[in-house]
């Protein structure tokens, strides 16, 4: 029962927790997507996959990892001695802040712009501490509006330069020396073991849960990162290693992931294969889009092309012959009108004779046309019409093309990126996917008190009946909020994953694997030195590192990195605007 001086409250109780659910979810829209955005793009997971990992990992990192104790007033941004005595005006005022970091993140997601959730909060609490007339840090301090303006480019500089040196290094001595996969089968298990040694780190420095880096000791720390780089050394090459043998040197299809743990049993005639796979493809083309094009490492072809549909004698056939001679040998090339017709995929049967026919890929069947268009002439009272409509409601967004984008600008901007030995990118899958899943649960230990925080202070208020700055974090609380953030993305994360992913620059796992390290290098050296970063930011800044990498300033889509800063500025005014004005209305209304 709650005190009197709270209990008629109860209504600011239930819009904040109906503003909680949607922060939550657009929390996971916007946030986990970033995690997971290189590995979709880069062909290494598939949409669906990635919701799976993100729903466990989120919830994982916010429940076993997540703080127990979550500040409610987040980074002290606003001065809580305003609301001394006035728990109705705090638990208001904490509500207004969970709607505006709500409608911002869900409003930034439909935009596409990656944002960060931190800085979303801040904003909010901006917005209610100058309706509130509350005294806001400006002041150039740990978490002051003055250092998150700075992370704006601080945080993308510096992972732009450690993803850089990431993919500089793996680049010269791996993808392009003379044979490129004798080189990556020798270095991979160092790469695997590197890995999960900065991520052991990362999860040990960044939890919330975990002591300083100072109480826990530099040999402590020391002693779990050189155990896990030997232990994942010794796992590499005893399991590893003989799986790549298999599946990449004697290219057997039937060899899947799941065959990793019979190891050296792999190095047999006959291995004892359960649930073998099926197909003869035993790789990825991790360059193909939806429709089976590849534009990576094309850029002489594509200008060609585009000479060549600008000359009238042209008939386009020169351009094709020329990507077909020139293709490496390891990578499918344009396949022949004979091939093409005899799958069915010509699309133009009645062209002339000496011309070659307008091929047509490799269709991708979006969602609508999947489940909803095959169900349009089914009656009402028919049960399949509602199996289809349910099946489109809760696979809509797993089911989407988030790695093609049908434009020309950026077929030029992948044109111009380096394409590599697929086997190559293969080895590097397992890197990117373990990068991305320790970022997911770093993710959803640390920013869960984003969407908790001003929930949590309502709703403690409201049980004590005073002003509560700091609270214990119940564990459903945490348990709720992880299933949310993994919802947001299942439901709604195809919009940031397009946005992140191939949309900036050509997206391949081994540049996804620098991409993901170095984002997770620059956050754990920014929180050891007090530096302002964003793990959104500095995310799309180690994309912008790699994509230099190429040496060409055409690699990169500028337009889209400048959409992305602009969601960035807008993310404080824009949540500080709508939790302001609301908690300025609902202050300044006129009482019965």
């Amino acid at each position: 029962m709650a005190p009197q001086a709270t209990a008629r409250y109860n209504w600011i109780l239930a819009i904040t927790t109906i503003a909680f659910v949607a922060a939550s979810f657009g929390n996971g829209a916007n946030d986990v997507a970033n995690s997971y955005a290189t590995s979709v793009a880069a062909r290494t997971l598939k949409m669906w996959q990635a919701g799976i990992l993100a729903t466990i990992t989120e919830f994982v990192g916010a429940v076993a990892l997540g703080s127990r104790v979550t500040s409610t007033i987040k980074n002290g941004i606003i001065d809580i001695d305003r609301f001394e005595d006035r728990p109705g005006v705090l638990m208001l005022a904490m509500g207004c802040a969970e709607v505006g970091n709500a409608v911002w993140l869900l409003t930034a997601t439909t935009l596409g712009f990656p944002v960060s959730t931190t800085q979303t909060v801040v904003g909010a609490l901006i917005g209610v501490g100058f309706a509130t007339q509350s005294d806001i840090s400006w002041a150039w301090k740990k978490g002051s509006v003055s250092q998150v303006a700075a992370s704006w480019g601080v945080a993308p500089a510096i992972a732009a330069a450690f993803s850089a040196i990431l993919f500089g290094i793996l680049k010269y001595s791996v993808l392009e020396r003379k044979d490129s996969f004798k080189w990556a089968m020798r270095l991979i298990p160092f790469y695997l073991a590197f890995t999960c040694a900065v991520l052991a780190l990362f999860i040990v420095v960044e939890a919330p849960t975990a002591p300083s880096l100072e109480e826990f000791g530099g040999g402590k720390a020391a002693g779990i990162v050189l155990g896990v780089f030997f232990g994942i050394l010794l796992i590499a090459y005893v399991f590893f290693v003989p799986y790549f043998e298999r599946r990449l040197v004697k290219k057997d299809p039937r060899v899947k992931f799941w065959h990793i743990p019979l190891g050296p049993l792999l190095r047999k005639e006959n291995p004892p294969l359960y649930f073998p796979g099926k197909g003869d493809d035993y790789i990825t083309n991790y360059y193909e889009d939806s429709y089976g094009n590849v534009a990576a490492g094309t850029k002489s072809h594509y200008q060609a092309e585009h000479r060549g549909s600008e000359d009238p004698s042209s008939d386009g056939t020169d351009s094709l012959k020329a990507r077909n001679k020139t293709a490496p040998s390891d990578m499918p090339s344009a396949p022949d009108a004979a091939t093409m017709e005899k799958q069915g995929h010509l699309a133009d049967t009645d062209a002339p004779a000496g011309t070659v026919p307008n091929l047509l890929k490799k269709k991708h069947v979006q969602p609508y046309e999947r489940w909803i268009v095959p169900a349009k002439s089914l009656s009402w009272f028919n049960p399949m019409k509602y199996w289809a409509y349910l099946k489109f409601i809760f696979l809509q967004s797993v089911c989407r093309d988030v790695i093609t984008h049908d434009s020309d600008l950026l077929r030029a901007i992948h044109a111009r990126a380096n394409r590599y030995d697929t086997r190559v990118e293969h080895l590097w899958t397992y890197c990117q996917v373990i990068s991305a899943m320790m970022m997911s649960i770093a993710h959803g230990s640390n920013d869960v008190a984003n969407a908790v925080g001003p929930w949590a202070a309502t709703y403690q208020t409201y049980k004590s009946g005073a002003v509560n700055t700091k609270s214990d974090t119940p564990v459903w609380f945490l348990v709720v909020a992880g299933l949310l953030l993994g919802c947001g993305f299942w439901f709604y994360g195809h919009h940031i994953i397009r946005a992140l992913g191939n949309k900036i620059t050509q997206m391949s796992p081994t540049r996804g694997f620098a991409i993901e390290l170095g984002a997770a290098i620059t956050v754990l050296l920014a929180s050891r030195l007090g530096l302002p970063v964003s793990t959104t930011q500095c995310l799309v800044g180690s994309s912008m590192g790699v994509a230099l990498m190429n040496y060409d300033l055409g690699a990169v889509n500028w337009r889209q990195l400048g959409y992305i800063f602009i969601g960035w500025v807008l993310t404080l005014p824009g949540a500080a605007l709508v939790s302001g004005l609301l908690c300025l209305m609902a202050l300044n209304a006129p009482h019965f």
